[in-house]
C-alpha cells in the first residue's frame, strides 16, 4: 500500500458511479463498518470480539480492494489510523511523535517480500542490513516520558495521535523505574513500550475472581488494559502489572546508532526489556523465529509473534513511514497455537446423511486456551494423507474457534507396532455395508433406510413434497413422533393410525390435525414407481437419476436386484450412483423397509416402458435458467429427463432450447447469440401436458 492512497477519493458530484463502482464501494463500506467496529472493541473496550488472525483476514481484504481501485477509497477508510478514539474518562493527550502500529507477515515468503521492499528503498551500499528481532508482547502500547530521569507521564496509544493520559495507574507498576539516575542529565526521554500481565499473575487473579464470584478476564492483554484504565489507581495497583520497553523516542545519547544497543542502555537504566536478536537475512530471521515458537509455552508472559527491525537506526528515519506503519519493521505473526500430544484411538461416527467420519480421540491438551480432547479426521482420504495412526505423536492446530485439527504427524516418533487406520467394513451404529466409492474420501453407510443414525433425515425426506408428498405431516411433527418412539423408519409412517390417541396428546396437535395426517398418509399410498424411487434417499439418486431408472427398469423388484454394470447402463448414472444404489439394495434393513412400505399398501401404476426412440425430446439437450412459477427447477429437470433430454448446466451451440423462466441472466442473452430456441414456462407446461 501506497501513501497515494491518501488522495480525496470521494466521487465528484458531477459524476454517478457506475454499478461496478457501487459494488465496490458497497464492499469498502462493509468492511470498513465492521473495522470500526472491532478497532473500537479491541482499542476502546478492551473486549476484543474477533482474533487477531480473523481481524488481520478483515483488514488484508479491505487493502486488496483499495490497492485494486485507489480512485474508490473511501476518505474514513480505517487503514491509514493506528485505533480508535481515546476514552472520555481520561484526559486526552496528543503524542509528540505519533504511536504508529505495525505492519504484519504470516508466512516466509511474506518475510521475504518485507525484506525486498526495504532493499528497494535503499542504495546498493547500504542492502541487506542488518536486523533486529525482538518478542511481540501482547499488551497494552504505551509512551512513557521523563524529564531529567524524573517519571512524569504514561500516554495510551489511543487513535495514534492522541491518546490517554494513565500516568496515575502507571506509577503502580512495579517494576517501572521512576526515577532514572543514569538519566538525570536527559531533558526529555520519551521510552515506549507494553505494559501486560504475566501469565502467572493472570492465573492468580482470575482464580480470586472466581472466589469471589467476579466476573474473570478472558486472556492476559484483557486483564493488562482494563487494569491500566481503572478510574481508581488503588485497583490498578493491586493488580500484577509490567512493563517492558521496547523503543526511545526522544532523548536517546547520540552515541547509540542501532536499535539493539538502544534495548541494550534502555537495560542497564533500569527497564526490563524482551528477548533480542540481531539478524542478518531472512533464512536467519525465520530460525530465530521459530526457536521463539518453540519456546513459547514457557515465557512468562504471552506472546503472538515477533518484531522485526533494520537494527540501524538512521536507516530507519532513511526508510521513513507509512501512514499508519513504519516501512522499516514489521510483525511476524504467528500461526494459530499449535501442541504436541498423543493420538490414542480413531473412532467413527455417522451422520445424518450416512458419512462416516473418524474422530481421533488424543490425550487432553490446552491449545489457544481451550482444553482438547477430540480432533475431527474429516474422512478415510485424510487420514490417508496424513498417514495417521492411533499411538502416534501429533500436532494439535486450533485458530481461533476453529475446530481443532492435526496439522501434523511425527512419524519419527510412531511405535514399533502401529498398525495402519483401517476403514470399517460395517456401519459401527447398524452394522449395514459401509462404501467408499472409487476416486472418493468420504465413506457411507448404506443402510440409510434402517440406520438409527440417519433415520430423522431419512423421514423429513421420505415425506417432502416432491418424494411421498404426505401433506400435513412435516418435520416438526416427524421428530416428535421419532422422540416419542411412535416412528423409527419410514414404514413406521403407515402404522401411525394405531396411535392416534397418542398423537392427540401432542401439544397443538387436535383430533382435527390428527384426521388430517391420517389421510395425507393414505393417499400418498398411491404414487409412481419414479417417486417412491426418489423417496428412498439413496446417496446420488435425485428426481432426474429415480425418473431414468423408472424408464430404464420398469419394475422395482428388477432395479433392487440389478448388478452395478446393468444400473450403468442407465442414462445419467455413472460408476459411484450405481455402486451407491446396488450397496443400498444390498443392506438387509433396507430391504426389511421396503417390504414393509409394500406390505402397508405402498403402490403405483404399471410403468409403460418406453424406448428412447419414441421419446418426444430424446437425442435433445436442453438448459434451465431463472424462477419458474409454477415448479422447483429440479422438477423441471426431472420431466425434461422424462421426455428423453439431456439437461445440461450451460449454453453451447450443441444446445437445443433454453427454458426461461423470471428473471433470466446471461444465459438468455447467449442463447439468443447463439440462436437457440428459447422455450417460455406456458409453452413447456403445453409440452408436458399441465
Amino acid at each position: 500500500m501506497t501513501d497515494s492512497k491518501n488522495t480525496n477519493a470521494e466521487t465528484s458530484p458531477q459524476e454517478t458511479p457506475s454499478v461496478h463502482d457501487k459494488t465496490i464501494i458497497n464492499k469498502m463500506r462493509t468492511l470498513i463498518a465492521a473495522l470500526k467496529t472491532h478497532n473500537n472493541a479491541y482499542y476502546v473496550l478492551d473486549n476484543p470480539i474477533l482474533e487477531d488472525s480473523e481481524y488481520d483476514q478483515l483488514r488484508l481484504s479491505l487493502i486488496k480492494i483499495e490497492e485494486q481501485y485507489p480512485d474508490l477509497v473511501q476518505p474514513d477508510s480505517p487503514i491509514n489510523t493506528v485505533g480508535d478514539i481515546p476514552l472520555s474518562a481520561f484526559t486526552q493527550v496528543t503524542h509528540d511523535i505519533p504511536m504508529l502500529s505495525l505492519g504484519n507477515v504470516f508466512e516466509y515468503d511474506d518475510l521475504r517480500d518485507f525484506m525486498r521492499r526495504v532493499n528497494d528503498r535503499l542504495s546498493d551500499a547500504q542492502k541487506n542490513p542488518e536486523y533486529e528481532v525482538e518478542l511481540k508482547l501482547d499488551g497494552l502500547a504505551v509512551s512513557l516520558k521523563y524529564q531529567h530521569g524524573k517519571f512524569i507521564q504514561a500516554v495510551t496509544r489511543g487513535d495514534g495521535q492522541t491518546g490517554e493520559d494513565i500516568t496515575q495507574n502507571t506509577k503502580t507498576i512495579r517494576n517501572l523505574p521512576l526515577y532514572l539516575i543514569d538519566a538525570a542529565d536527559i531533558e526529555l526521554l520519551e521510552v515506549r513500550g507494553e505494559v501486560l500481565m504475566p501469565k502467572a499473575g493472570f492465573e492468580r487473579l482470575n482464580r480470586l475472581a472466581e472466589e469471589k464470584e467476579e466476573k474473570t478476564f478472558a486472556n492476559p492483554r484483557n486483564a493488562a488494559a482494563g487494569s491500566l484504565r481503572q478510574l481508581d489507581p488503588a485497583v490498578a495497583a493491586s493488580r500484577p502489572l509490567a512493563f517492558y520497553a521496547y523503543s526511545v523516542n526522544q532523548g536517546l545519547p547520540e552515541r547509540i546508532d542501532t536499535q539493539s544497543d538502544a534495548l541494550a542502555w534502555l537495560g542497564d537504566i533500569g527497564f526490563s526489556v524482551s528477548a533480542v536478536r540481531v539478524v542478518k537475512n531472512p533464512r536467519e530471521t525465520q530460525e530465530y523465529y521459530e526457536s521463539v515458537i518453540e519456546k513459547r509455552a514457557k515465557l512468562p508472559f504471552e506472546i503472538d509473534g515477533t518484531v522485526i527491525k533494520v537494527n540501524n537506526l538512521a536507516l530507519q528515519q532513511q526508510l521513513g513511514y507509512l501512514s499508519r506503519e513504519p516501512r522499516w519493521a514489521t510483525a511476524y505473526k504467528f500461526p494459530a497455537e499449535t501442541v504436541m500430544t498423543r493420538l490414542h484411538s480413531i473412532e467413527w461416527q455417522v451422520g445424518r446423511t450416512g458419512a462416516i467420519t473418524p474422530v481421533g480421540k488424543l490425550e487432553p491438551v490446552k491449545v489457544g486456551g481451550v482444553t482438547v480432547s477430540n480432533v475431527t479426521l474429516h474422512n478415510f482420504g485424510e487420514i490417508q494423507r496424513l498417514d495417521v495412526r492411533a499411538g502416534d505423536m501429533v500436532s494439535v492446530h486450533r485458530a481461533g474457534d476453529v475446530i481443532p485439527k492435526i496439522s501434523r504427524v511425527w512419524h519419527d516418533q510412531r511405535p514399533a507396532d502401529s498398525q495402519p487406520a483401517v476403514l470399517p467394513e460395517n456401519c459401527p451404529v447398524c452394522d449395514s455395508p459401509v462404501i467408499l466409492p472409487e476416486d472418493e474420501a468420504l465413506a457411507r453407510c448404506t443402510g440409510g433406510l434402517f440406520c438409527p443414525a440417519q433415520q430423522q433425515e431419512a423421514l423429513i425426506h421420505f415425506v417432502s413434497r416432491r418424494a411421498m408428498d404426505i401433506d400435513g405431516l412435516g418435520e416438526r411433527w416427524l421428530i416428535s413422533f421419532f422422540e416419542q418412539g411412535l416412528v423409527k423408519t419410514v414404514a413406521d409412517i403407515y402404522q401411525l393410525h394405531n396411535h392416534q390417541e397418542q398423537m392427540i396428546t401432542f401439544e397443538k396437535m387436535g383430533e382435527k390435525s390428527v384426521q388430517n395426517i391420517i389421510k395425507a398418509i393414505e393417499a400418498s399410498k398411491h404414487t409412481t414407481l419414479s417417486r417412491f424411487i426418489y423417496a428412498l434417499g439413496i446417496r446420488g439418486v435425485g428426481e432426474g437419476t429415480a425418473q431414468n431408472f423408472t424408464q430404464q427398469f420398469g419394475d422395482l423388484e428388477r432395479l433392487m436386484t440389478a448388478d452395478i454394470e446393468t444400473l450403468i447402463q442407465t442414462p445419467d448414472v455413472g460408476t459411484i450412483t450405481a455402486e451407491l444404489a446396488y450397496e443400498f439394495f444390498r443392506a438387509p434393513h433396507n430391504i426389511e423397509v421396503i417390504n414393509a412400505l409394500l406390505a402397508a399398501g405402498v403402490y403405483w401404476d404399471k410403468v409403460e416402458k418406453k424406448s428412447s426412440s419414441h421419446l418426444p425430446l430424446d437425442g435433445q439437450t436442453w438448459v434451465i435458467t431463472g424462477a419458474l412459477s409454477s415448479m422447483a427447477r429440479d422438477e423441471a429437470k426431472a420431466k425434461l429427463q422424462a421426455l428423453g433430454a439431456k439437461v445440461s448446466g450451460s449454453i453451447s451451440a450443441k444446445t437445443t432450447a433454453l427454458l426461461a423462466g423470471e428473471k433470466a441472466g446471461s444465459k438468455m442473452a447467449k442463447a439468443e447469440k447463439l440462436g437457440v430456441k428459447v422455450v417460455g414456462e406456458d409453452e413447456f407446461l403445453g409440452m408436458v401436458g399441465e
